[in-house]
């Protein structure tokens, strides 16, 4: 079928209401939120969103990754499901739309599907992504990396978080180990709404963004070892100092990514001193630098010289050098039949639209690996994201999941 009813509207009300209710909880201490993966509070999402799904008749499926999947039937059997998804884990000092735009804008797809008494001849699976922001345990999209074959279940299930406990025992441990086989689950089509994270759609004054493309990314863990001494009574050129073959590396990754422009970053955001004392010179240090770039031959010209040039530095200082990829995927090209749905829904609706590369890795950049994929995006205030402080608006929010109703409902295709 083509597009038709531009009068029909998700409920805005009824969506801003769930991201309200959702939000209180896991709350953070500066008006966002605190619900990392596999934490209580994730579980405690993770229930209340279960209990909306039923109450809209969705039925349940959880893979071996806690992934949840819950799924609205079509007419027909043999239809393969339009997958609607996101997540709804944190960062320590997230937002409150984050990824939950997504998962519960896909919640209010179907409600308003019910609402309208509409049937549609393939299922529709609005679903949950676990552990999507790698905050906790690295890497990030990593059960939708397991879902696309990237990693292994056992590698999943190994990693970490910085008090060392493991993922698999932390998935257990909240009760949301499932059955099904992660990957197993096959897909028509899978779309992604999701907060820009950045400040181009607001800006340019547009309301939503048809993602394009989505950059690609590396996170080099590094490991740097020097040698722990007073800070006070050890001379400067007896020093074997971890920590100043951190700042040396820290300036040259900003050289290599300026070095790169137009369209390639690069920095640290996550830094861990041992001892951590202030008259202690370092004897390790780990950091992670994040690199992304749309464009592959800078994504990886720019990942070897970083490594390169960091073991040249270390040396230089008598440090020794680790470093471990805990994060990567390719630059992905969305499906160009689903984004032209997008574009043609948001023109339909009377919607101001552009194009517009994400920036941040989302989940769907694992499922274009499986199956057409695209995403929308709407403005948030400022650009400003993985902040308490993160902010959209009632009627953003709704433009949007307008946008992904329409979108969605084409592909799942209408049974008149």
């Amino acid at each position: 079928m083509t597009l038709s009813g531009e009068n029909m509207r998700i409920n805005g009300d009824r969506l801003w209401e769930s991201l309200m209710d959702m939000a209180r909880i896991g709350p953070g201490i500066a008006g966002g939120n605190n619900r990392q993966t596999l934490t209580d509070a994730d579980k405690q999402g993770r229930e209340l969103f279960q209990r909306w799904c039923e109450e809209a008749g969705l039925s349940m499926g959880v893979d071996k990754m806690g992934t949840m999947f819950m799924t609205r039937p079509g007419t027909d059997p043999g239809a393969l499901p339009v997958y609607v998804g996101s997540h709804l884990d944190t960062q320590p000092t997230g937002g409150k739309y984050d990824g939950v735009l997504g998962v519960l804008s896909g919640l209010e797809v179907v409600r308003t599907l019910n609402d309208l008494n509409i049937r549609t001849r393939h299922p529709i699976v609005v679903t949950n992504w676990t552990n999507e922001e790698g905050a906790r345990f690295a890497p990030a999209m990593m059960a939708s990396g397991v879902f696309a074959g990237a990693h292994s279940l056992d590698y999943a299930y190994g990693r970490t978080d910085m008090e060392g406990k493991s993922f698999g025992d932390e998935l257990k441990r909240i009760g949301w180990v499932g059955g099904e086989e992660v990957g197993a689950r096959k897909m028509h089509a899978y779309f992604e709404y999701h907060i820009e994270q950045g400040p181009i759609l607001e800006a340019e004054d547009k309301q939503i963004g048809v993602v394009t493309h989505c950059q690609g990314l590396w996170w080099l863990e590094f490991t740097l070892t020097g040698k722990e001494a007073h800070t006070g009574s050890t001379p400067m050129a007896m020093r074997v100092n971890a920590g100043l073959a951190m700042a040396r590396i820290l300036e040259m990754v900003q050289e290599v990514a300026m070095a790169n422009q137009p369209g390639a970053v690069g920095g640290v955001g996550q830094v861990k001193f041992s001892p951590n004392s202030r008259n202690v010179l370092p004897g390790t240090v780990v950091f992670t630098v994040d690199i992304r770039t749309p464009d592959q031959h800078k994504l990886d010209t720019m990942r070897a010289t970083i490594e390169a040039r960091a073991a040249e530095i270390a040396a230089g200082l008598g440090v020794g050098c680790a470093v471990e990829a805990v994060g990567h995927f390719d630059p992905v090209t969305f499906d160009p039949t689903l984004v032209g749905r997008v574009r043609a829904a948001a023109e339909k609706l009377g919607y101001s639209h552009m194009n517009i590369i994400s920036g941040a890795g989302h989940d769907a950049c694992w499922a274009a690996k499986m199956a057409p994929a695209t995403m929308i995006m709407c403005p948030c205030v400022d650009g400003l994201s993985h902040n308490e402080a993160e902010d959209i608006s009632r009627e953003w929010a709704s433009a949007g999941a307008d946008v992904l109703f329409h979108a969605v409902l084409e592909t799942a295709e209408m049974v008149e």
